[in-house]
């Protein structure tokens, strides 16, 4: 058979920029609700390249764990599989250089997922720090995926309001039509600054002093967490939480962490204040 003909042989650039930009051809559809067929665009591959389906498929595995690595959504069924090689990166590497607005997937969806949809489920567990190739931070570093969430105004606002309208919508249908007209989004109305972005309630009346933190990466794709959001859980633990919103771009989920923050990341100083004095 012709695909057995390349059995055994690495991957040229030629081949990986072109199951790559496949790959990201068949994310956007799925982003966007749209129908595709993966099967045919793996044969497509598979005669493209002479490679096996069983290669095709583990190349697209391969993707999907270095788009997770980065805070980007990966396609449904392919599950990442991190064995991979430093030309995997590579190819990346280009496609993301030439084609950043894939960084932003957000930007180009045409709708998201409704707040109804959302639930509180548990929060990852705490694991040992795992050792990560020096060709995948290099990557990571260039693309700086918890710094890109940071920076990126209109996801985090996008985020702030799905909960905002979650708190609202679960204060109602706990028969608190009271409190859910209270909730308010004090990062919208006052500013940032608070130390949190939502004020809101349980159905008990006790407040609910909520940091959203949203990101289109994994469950546990990492976050920033400022000095000043810190200090504030540790002044208030009662009433202050933290919500995780993840995979925003394809089916948002939320976990809930309440202080003591450190007991639960692990939390690393990532820059320091120079003075003269």
């Amino acid at each position: 058979m012709a695909q057995e003909d390349r059995f055994g042989l690495d991957w040229s650039d030629d081949e990986l920029d072109a199951i790559i930009a496949d790959y990201f051809a068949m994310l956007r559809s799925e982003l966007n609700g749209l129908e595709y067929n993966k099967s045919a665009h793996r044969r497509s591959l598979v005669k493209l390249t002479r490679r096996t389906e069983g290669s095709v498929e583990r190349k697209h595995q391969n993707i999907s764990a270095v788009l997770g690595e980065l805070a980007l959504p990966t396609i449904s069924g392919y599950k990442p599989l991190p064995n991979f090689q430093k030309s995997i990166i590579d190819a990346v590497d280009r496609y993301l250089t030439l084609k950043p607005e894939n960084l932003h997937p957000e930007q180009s969806i045409q709708h998201l997922s409704e707040a109804p949809h959302l639930f509180i489920e548990p929060p990852p567990v705490l694991q040992l720090a795992s050792h990560k190739d020096k060709e995948l931070v290099r990557l990571i570093r260039k693309f700086e995926p918890v710094e890109r969430d940071f920076q990126n105004r209109s996801l985090g606002k996008a985020g702030e309001e799905m909960v905002f309208s979650f708190e609202r919508q679960y204060l109602t249908a706990q028969g608190r039509s009271d409190l859910a007209r209270k909730v308010r989004w004090v990062s919208q109305e006052d500013g940032d600054g608070a130390g949190y972005d939502i004020r809101s309630f349980d159905p008990k009346g006790s407040e609910r002093l909520i940091e959203v933190k949203t990101t289109n990466g994994l469950q546990t794709t990492p976050f920033y967490l400022t000095r000043n959001e810190l200090s504030f859980s540790n002044e208030r633990p009662k009433e202050f939480r933290i919500c995780r919103l993840y995979d925003f771009s394809k089916r948002p989920k939320m976990f809930e962490l309440a202080p003591p923050i450190e007991k639960l990341v692990r939390l690393e100083p990532l820059s320091f204040e120079a003075s003269f004095s």
